[in-house]
């Protein structure tokens, strides 16, 4: 498996939720050595994605990616990369 998606529309007002799935799909990514994971976020007037980018910029999940790329085609899309 290469690559895992979220997608965060039908959630994007519960900020628990948000996080337990975002939690939930890095830690599978960990698990399954999956190399890219898709975060759609939406884009909406850009709250959820920074949500999203200040998870992400957390120490103990930095640590578990290798690095981040916001979509330059597709504003409503952040790939996060895993090194294995």
């Amino acid at each position: 498996m290469a690559k895992l998606a979220l997608d965060l529309h039908d959630i994007y007002n519960r900020g628990a939720a948000i996080e337990s799935e975002l939690n939930r799909v890095i830690s599978e990514a960990v698990a399954k050595k999956v190399s890219i994971v898709e975060i759609i976020p939406g884009k909406g007037s850009g709250q959820l994605k920074k949500h999203v980018l200040r998870f992400l910029a957390q120490p103990e999940i930095k640590k578990l990616y290798h690095r981040i790329e916001k979509d330059d085609k597709n504003f409503g899309r952040i790939f996060v990369h895993f090194r294995f």
